[in-house]
């Protein structure tokens, strides 16, 4: 799908998403009377300075280079004069392009580096010429990405024009039609300026599939105004505007030089990137298929590449192989809840059995990690350097409301620093088997980079397909479709990369959507491309049938009435608890006896949640599933792992799947209603009432819900034993 006819996505302008990574230094330069802001992060030598591009964008346009840099270098980003939180000076003469430069040397200067990298996007390229040749001695080297350097012939003369000072007035007159490159034009942005931040917006990002990449570059762009873009193309250009003086200018270069520029490129011309690769004696990277900014839409190559630039010792092939001659396997657990977790675990116990000496190590965070210590399990300790996308979710959430969709296309910047962390990990140790457990970015960047593949991959879901939420209107239906395309695609293009996919359930789990429109059945396309395993507990059910015995072990009563209040591993339920605390008294006045006991979890402090008389408040339990099986009645949120441990111990449960959160909404409800299992509940409409009204009606009710299946994590581990 184009970008090119879509307008922004709902949410863009949220706010500011949760980072990978935040700065460790923050400040501003000062110079004539304009600020200019700048962020440092890491350590390690040498740094690298990344410079702004066009006003259109600001810093965060590095989003995607800092947290995987910064783990190995020191690195220095700043905002452009007239966008982010840089001053927004209102003459022509404050966006020279030498001005420009100079915050750069002020920037340096405040920070300490005496030398950087220099890396250059688009415009910025004009101001690493000017460092590079006025400045040699502060300067290592310096990478140009999409640069523009009007070095053609066809790009040549369109900058000879656009700064002559008579068709320059062109600029400010008024367009015939506001079509293509005649939107570039001052009236049209004083009159439509977002007309033409989406045009220009789609143009840079104009690969396939760069939706979310479009939706940022937008979002910048609008935090900056008409007037400050004008004046920032009226500033005076760093050079003589000759393809001649260009050339010259850049052959005056001495520190090595690397250009990267995308093949289908539509700002700047690829010839432009190879002429100033060769002026300059450089290298330069191809990126097949990409648009101006790879930077975005393919972040590992242009990762691994300023890495490779700036640390000559450094390999993007594996050199390095620390082994004993075990068996090695690296499990990468979905940290958003603890589902995957409990699973997970089960899946290793019973490959281990089938696979003598395995050694299983986990890269994961917290709250997986607390149910894989607990158990005993070896977690690497490159997992202390993984982003957090449970604290990412729960930012993103509100009053039991979670557009799970648009939070996933918000996490882009996490997803893509922990690939580049699992990269570093599979690079520096030998691991003969790699499965990831709704490891979106182990999935998604393997597919897109291929080559970085160097063992088999197992990948398990139990669920397939972005749906979007009606409340999302027309955009999100497209954007989500898109998404599942680039899947689809991603499969059928790269067939063995998913050495097994698994299935954690059945195909009468699936739900019976499209992918999208002109795309697969989901259930048809799930079936063609995965095994199923059936649905995997984590846990022996036939532990569980002596509920008396197991009540009596965890100290609850026979002849109290137990209600159990958990909403899993993250800290999204919060307001849930409150609302069902909230209904304890009205509920023990139905249930005479009623012992409800709520379960925090490892993400909610107990202590802030409200105190009631009778009321029991637990902080993280492990093995809650065994308190599943003892109550009487469980509430809970709409999440499968916690609905579905319920339904294999056969107890009734209330369930409040969060306002769009299409897994829970839609994927999670249809798997239940196949079960025969639970009582979905609406959070806007029930009240303490009513909840206290549905807890007196199905506490201790006999339930005739389908079995759940025993076997699916030995079902699972065989399946994943052929690999080894």
């Amino acid at each position: 799908m184009s970008t090119t006819e879509q307008p922004i996505a709902e949410g863009v302008e949220k706010g500011e998403q949760t980072r990978a990574r935040y700065p460790d230094e923050e400040g501003y330069i000062e110079r004539n009377g304009v600020r200019v802001f700048y962020e440092v992060y890491g350590s390690g030598e040498p740094t690298i300075l990344f410079l702004p591009t066009w006003t259109f964008v600001h810093s965060r346009i590095w989003k995607m280079q800092i947290p995987y840099l910064a783990r190995h270098h020191r690195v220095v980003v700043f905002d452009p004069r007239g966008n982010g939180r840089s001053d927004r000076p209102a003459t022509r003469e404050a966006y020279a392009e030498r001005e420009f430069a100079q915050d750069a040397l002020d920037v340096m200067d405040a920070t300490g580096t005496e030398r950087a990298i220099v890396v250059g996007l688009s415009r910025g390229a004009q101001r690493t010429l000017l460092l590079a040749t006025e400045h040699p001695e502060r300067v290592i080297g310096a990478v140009f990405i999409g640069p523009f350097f009007p070095a053609s012939l066809l790009a040549g003369l369109r900058w000879r024009l656009m700064n002559h000072p008579r068709l320059l007035r062109l600029f400010f007159t008024p367009p015939p039609v506001a079509r293509g490159w005649l939107k570039f034009n001052a009236v049209h942005w004083r009159r439509d300026y977002r007309d033409f931040v989406e045009w220009f917006g789609a143009r840079a990002t104009s690969q396939p599939h760069s939706t979310k990449a479009f939706d940022d570059a937008a979002a910048w762009a609008l935090e900056t105004d008409p007037d400050s873009l004008i004046l920032s193309v009226l500033g005076e250009p760093a050079a003589p505007v000759t393809r001649r003086d260009q050339l010259a200018l850049a052959r005056r270069v001495r520190c090595p030089v690397l250009v990267i520029n995308g093949t289908k490129d539509k700002v700047t011309a690829f010839a432009d990137a190879r002429a100033l690769a060769k002026a300059t004696g450089g290298r330069l990277l191809p990126v097949e298929g990409g648009d101006h900014a790879p930077e975005a839409r393919r972040p590992v190559e242009v990762n691994l590449a300023i890495r490779e630039f700036a640390d000559p010792t450094f390999r993007r092939d594996p050199t390095v192989h620390r082994s004993d001659g075990r068996p090695r396997a690296l499990f990468v657990s979905s940290p958003i809840g603890l589902g995957h977790a409990r699973r997970d675990v089960a899946i290793a116990r019973e490959l281990r059995g089938l696979v003598p000496g395995l050694q299983v190590d986990w890269l994961a965070q917290d709250p997986v990690t607390r149910v894989l210590e607990a158990d005993g399990e070896a977690i690497h300790p490159a997992s202390r350097h993984l982003a957090n996308e449970s604290g990412h979710m729960e930012s993103e959430s509100s009053e039991h409301d979670l557009h799970c969709f648009q939070a996933f296309r918000r996490m882009d910047e996490i997803l893509a620093a922990n690939f580049m962390l699992f990269g570093d990990v599979v690079r520096d140790e030998r691991y003969d088997l790699w499965i990831g457990d709704e490891a979106w970015e182990l999935d998604y960047y393997l597919h897109e980079n291929p080559r970085e593949k160097r063992a088999p991959f197992v990948w398990l879901t139990d669920f397939v397909g972005f749906l979007p939420m009606p409340r999302g209107g027309e955009r999100e239906a497209e954007v989500a479709a898109d998404h599942n395309a680039q899947m689809v695609e991603h499969v059928r293009d790269n067939p063995g990369l998913r050495d097994r996919s698994l299935f954690v359930g059945n195909p009468s789990d699936i739900v019976p959507e499209s992918l999208g429109p002109g795309l697969p059945q989901i259930r048809d396309w799930t079936e063609r491309n995965f095994d199923f395993a059936g649905y995997v507990t984590g846990f022996d059910q036939a532990e569980l049938r002596d509920r008396e015995r197991l009540r009596a072990e965890l100290g609850y009563g026979p002849d109290e009435r137990v209600c159990l209040v958990t909403v899993g591993g993250s800290g999204v339920g919060a307001h849930l608890l409150r609302r069902v605390i909230a209904a304890f008294p009205e509920a023990r006045g139905l249930v005479p006896g009623l012992r409800m006991v709520v379960v925090a979890g490892p993400r909610i402090d107990p202590a802030s949640l409200p105190e009631a008389d009778g009321l029991e408040v637990r902080p993280y339990v492990h093995d809650l599933y065994r308190h599943l099986a003892a109550c009487d009645l469980a509430v809970v949120q709409g999440g499968l792992t916690t609905a579905m441990e319920l339904t294999a111990a056969k107890r009734p449960f209330l369930y409040f799947p969060l306002r769009h959160h299409f897994e829970q909404c839609v994927h999670v409800h249809h798997r239940l209603k196949g079960y025969g299992a639970g009582r979905s509940m609406e959070f806007d409409t029930s009240t303490p009432a009513v909840i206290a009204a549905a807890i007196a009606e199905e506490i201790g009710r006999e339930v005739d819900y389908r079995d759940v299946e025993t076997d699916g994590a030995r079902r699972a581990a065989e399946r994943i034993a052929d690999m080894l």
